[in-house]
């Protein structure tokens, strides 16, 4: 183990994979439920599922005024999918006064796949992990990407949506539109890993 412990938002989501994804990366990895859990964490992982659910139960279980706090003063979060919207400075097709986390100056489109029906796997060519496998399910993709963010990945030329950006980073930040943790892949969790050590949590 690297003494690291990353915690899962379990509020929704696929959050069993993401435990499993970062156990196959030697840290130790807890479900976070509570704020008392969530101050007990190096870094934090959120999940895939449905984005508004995620930012009600965190209301309801006292963690969202926490999370926004531990974001803006530097905490290291990963997100996939919904995670990346919970992320997200805006949100475009959303419902109405969408709330989020924020963290990363990046306004994204939910759904822009398509429906469930739609969902698709392709090869993702991601900067600093090389290609791995991208499971797009519901998935949101980036539409607008301030100075500050650097774009890790983009769809490729055969795939719906050819061209949009899947993969971003913002300092601690990391965010994909896809889901690695329903892959045997723990490539990009293992790039998350690094970010956390270079943070120096």
């Amino acid at each position: 183990m690297t003494g690291l412990r990353i915690g899962v938002l379990a509020l929704q989501g696929d959050v069993r994979e993401h435990l499993a994804a970062l156990d196959r990366c030697a840290v130790d990895s807890v479900p976070v439920r509570r704020p008392g859990e969530l101050a007990q964490v190096d870094a934090l992982v959120l999940p895939g599922g449905e984005s508004t659910t995620i930012i009600r139960l965190a209301r309801t279980f006292e963690l969202l005024e926490p999370l926004r706090e531990l974001v803006g003063s530097g905490l290291p979060v990963y997100g996939s999918c919904a995670g990346m919207i919970l992320l997200a400075r805006d949100v475009l097709d959303g419902e109405p006064n969408q709330e989020t986390i924020g963290g990363i100056d990046i306004a994204v489109r939910r759904n822009a796949f398509g429906r469930q029906v739609e969902s698709f796997e392709g090869d993702v060519e991601m900067s600093g992990v090389g290609t791995v496998p991208g499971v797009f399910i519901r998935a949101p993709w980036v539409e607008s990407a301030g100075p500050g963010v650097e774009v890790l990945a983009t769809v490729g030329p055969a795939e719906p949506g050819a061209g949009r950006i899947v993969a971003v980073r913002q300092g601690p930040l990391l965010a994909t539109s896809f889901h690695p943790e329903l892959t045997a892949d723990a490539r990009v969790h293992g790039l998350f890993v690094r970010m956390v050590k270079e943070s120096g949590a």
